[in-house]
């Protein structure tokens, strides 16, 4: 075995805090809510329950044999007759008011509901006098008796039904058939021109309150026109249309009239303005011309004369007289113009008021035309049902007496009963068996969907997402070689040993690691173990994740095989790997490596034993290192609380690439709380269709106390075929 260097502990393992965990809690969800079931999970449930089902299936099967053998049922005689229905006219148009009797496609198809008419020939009131006369002859025949062996059925899409009637004696089924035909045909002459007179009576009682109608609305309608002074609402639209675009263009104009007295008016309160104006003003221009004549002979005599001249003096003041009355003429005739300008600016938004109260007057015209065209279309529609109905029942009575004045003729007997010869069965053998296979069968199902119900453990990957919030890393799925129990020696050359080499063929079993040949089944179990690595890899970007704990809810739940096989392909993928069994109560690493265990981490934690002479490693894997549990100690939490271990956890850390632990349960035991805070995070194991949901749980509930994070889970042992990895 190498020599590994181990540093002093530096005990400054971070320990990851409780936040992370919270974070990845498991989110309670009702059982009572439905689980949504589709094809695959209906066909895993099949497979999981199989053994119910076909105990259901086998013991009801059994069941209806021996009813079948210990009752067989009495020989039944059958007869039949046929009879024409509606071979002249067609009865249902004695009362068809509702369909137009004017409709050519329909009047060479029969209209009659052959299903309602069926249920009529078998109602108690139609068969009773025929049971009354029947019962001289048999007293057992009643009601309930005659309709269940009495069948009536349409002869495809003719207008021809079959009466048929089974018994055990051949000349109660003929007098019954011979009797039933009578009362058929009787029915069919009387009833139906009962119906027919009827039916005219109920259209003539219905024809002067239809007419009234008619006529109201008639009324209502031209009341509503003279109201509204309109014809149709598609003329009153184009009328409001009209006056709104005109109303539209005269206010467009407006409004560029009113911008330019606007801006007329800006003008003329600015400078600009007011010289612009002065300008084109004749008053103002004499005025300043005469002032600037004044300049010229004041400066044409100063340049001869003393400023105390009085030519001087007086070409002065008439120039200081003449200042103010150019300012005073000015200011009046700017004012004078601004008040033009309001003037016209006032006018304008008069006018502009008043287009627009006249636009809102025709826009809630507008508004309530869609309103005046609802009534106006209401009214119509009201008035065309009204005229069709009046029209309908007009044409139908026609139609009625048309048929009473005809020639009436009844139902026609075209098949007569006969008496029969021989016995026909009843149901056969056959059609028992499978009609007693599908009832077996459906209990089966039923039993094992009850059972599913029931079951209160993880029964898929689907089912972990959806019930527990926590990552899924990974899903191992299930290996039949891993339930042989065969103890036997590590073979040197091991496929299971070899991963980095190529892809194997075989696996190990729960004891050993054997060397034989499997089905590809191998390949997926070590391909999802590679996906688990891998994942657990990427759960952090900044560091590495060097050390993990894996435990589970419930013992038996795969941590021990999950950890050894993780260690593996870890070492494969280039790891220097460290996997110790901290399973202090019941270890099981030393037993899957084949490694005896007479000494280990108890050893470590107790004695003075060096940490080399403990730390043995697999054969044809080099980087694999393994630490058993050694001997059970009494008290398996003093160990693994104490000073000593931590450090040996540190030193672990410190010489290794990855550290995995395997734990105890977390359920009821204080060991893993003791070891994950120490570690980069813990693994949850759950054994699919064998961890209780309430166990982990509790077990989930047991980590908040502890600064654990919680990389996430991995669900052990899925037995489904329809997720597979695909090469």
């Amino acid at each position: 075995m190498d020599n590994h260097s181990y540093k002093a502990a530096n005990s400054n393992h971070s320990n990851n805090s409780a936040q992370s965990f919270f974070q990845n809690q498991p989110v309670p969800e009702n059982e009572a809510q439905g689980e949504e079931w589709n094809y695959q999970e209906f066909l895993l449930l099949l497979q999981r329950r199989m053994v119910v089902i076909i105990g259901i299936a086998t013991t009801i099967m059994i069941g209806v044999v021996i009813n079948l053998i210990l009752n067989p049922k009495p020989q039944q005689y059958e007869s039949s007759f046929q009879m024409l229905v509606e071979p002249v006219t067609d009865d249902t148009k004695v009362v068809d008011i509702v369909k137009d009797s004017r409709d050519t496609n329909s009047s060479n198809q029969s209209t009659l509901d052959y299903q309602t008419q069926i249920l009529v020939l078998k109602s108690p009131e139609l068969i009773a006098e025929s049971i009354k006369e029947l019962q001289s002859a048999y007293p057992y025949i009643n009601y309930n008796y005659l309709r269940k062996s009495l069948n009536i059925v349409r002869i495809g899409e003719t207008k021809i039904i079959q009466v048929s009637y089974r018994s055990q004696d051949p000349v109660e089924t003929k007098a019954v058939l011979d009797k039933i035909a009578q009362d058929y045909l009787q029915y069919s002459q009387v009833r139906r021109q009962t119906r027919l007179r009827q039916g005219i009576k109920f259209i003539e009682d219905q024809l002067d309150p239809l007419q009234n109608r008619v006529d109201n609305i008639q009324k209502q309608l031209q009341v509503f026109q003279q109201n509204y002074k309109f014809n149709s609402p598609e003329s009153l639209a184009e009328q409001i249309a009209g006056q709104t675009t005109q109303l539209a263009e005269q206010k467009q104009q407006l409004e560029l009239q009113l911008a330019q007295a606007r801006a007329n008016y800006n003008f003329l309160q600015s400078e600009e303005g007011k010289k612009t104006v002065l300008d084109s003003y004749p008053v103002y221009q004499s005025l300043n011309t005469e002032l600037r004549q004044l300049d010229i002979q004041i400066a044409t005599a100063l340049t001869l004369l003393q400023d105390v001249n009085p030519n001087i003096i007086t070409l002065r003041e008439k120039r200081a007289s003449l200042v103010p009355l150019i300012l005073k003429e000015s200011e009046r005739y700017i004012q004078t113009k601004r008040a033009e300008a309001a003037s016209q600016i006032k006018s304008l938004e008069i006018n502009n008021q008043g287009l627009i109260k006249s636009q809102q007057i025709l826009e809630k015209q507008r508004q309530q035309l869609p309103v005046i065209s609802k009534q106006y279309k209401e009214i119509q529609r009201q008035l065309q049902i009204a005229t069709d109905s009046l029209n309908r029942f007009l044409s139908t009575r026609e139609n009625l007496q048309i048929q009473i004045s005809q020639t009436e003729m009844g139902w026609q007997l075209i098949q007569s009963p006969s008496q029969p010869t021989y016995p026909v069965v009843s149901s056969s053998i056959i059609s028992d068996v499978i009609q007693g296979l599908a009832i077996s069968i459906s209990l089966g199902i039923g039993a094992a969907l009850l059972m599913e119900k029931l079951d209160h453990t993880y029964r898929n990957t689907r089912t972990i997402k959806e019930k527990v919030k926590i990552p899924l890393l990974g899903s191992i799925p299930f290996e039949k070689e891993l339930l042989i129990v065969q103890p036997q020696t590590i073979k040197p050359q091991s496929p299971i040993l070899k991963i980095s080499e190529s892809l194997p063929e075989t696996i190990s079993g729960v004891n050993t690691v054997v060397e034989q040949d499997y089905s590809n089944y191998s390949t997926k179990f070590l391909e999802a173990l590679r996906v688990l690595y891998t994942n657990i890899q990427l759960l952090t970007s900044d560091r590495q994740i060097r050390s993990i704990t894996i435990s589970s809810a419930m013992p038996g739940d795969g941590k021990s095989t999950v950890a050894f096989y993780l260690a593996q392909i870890a070492t494969a993928m280039g790891q220097r790997v460290l996997l110790v069994d901290a399973d202090l109560r019941r270890p099981n690493i030393h037993t899957l490596s084949n490694l005896n265990n007479l000494w280990g981490l108890s050893s470590l934690i107790t004695a003075n034993l060096p940490i080399e002479e403990v730390i043995r490693q697999v054969p044809a894997m080099k980087a694999l290192s393994i630490v058993t549990s050694g001997p059970i100690p009494p008290d398996s939490t003093k160990l693994l609380s104490s000073e000593k271990m931590k450090r040996l956890m540190a030193d672990f850390h410190n010489t290794f690439d990855l550290v995995i632990y395997d734990t105890p349960p977390i359920v009821g035991l204080a060991d893993t709380n003791l070891i994950a805070p120490q570690t980069d995070g813990l693994l949850m194991v759950v054994k699919i269709d064998k961890t209780a949901r309430s166990v982990f749980e509790r077990a989930i509930a047991d980590l908040k106390f502890a600064p654990i994070n919680v990389l996430g889970i991995v669900a052990n042992g899925e037995k489904s075929n329809f997720n597979s990895y695909y090469y």
